[in-house]
């Protein structure tokens, strides 16, 4: 399943992990009350390219994993990614 590939994808990329909380933190601290995983995701593609990177393999199936693990990790914002229910989850 996605959430089974995701897990491997994320142990052997934590730098990805790393750059998503801080865009999304960066966001909260800008005072955005609902974020978007799809914006932090093409903001890091956009950010790994003109940093002379060849740029990040971002998965798109990935996005709402990285929101949910997100709001595991800080619970003061729960909810501020709207959340669907997986394949996996139904």
């Amino acid at each position: 399943t996605n959430a089974d590939y995701f897990k491997v994808y994320h142990a052997e990329n934590p730098d990805i992990y790393m750059a998503f909380k801080a865009y999304a933190l960066q966001l909260i601290a800008a005072g955005v009350e609902s974020l978007s995983a799809y914006l932090i995701f093409e903001r890091m593609r956009y950010e790994s390219l003109v940093s002379g990177n060849k740029g990040w393999k971002l998965n798109n199936n990935y996005r709402p994993y990285y929101a949910r693990l997100f709001m595991q990790d800080f619970p003061e914002y729960e909810g501020v990614f709207a959340i669907r229910t997986t394949a996996a989850e139904r």
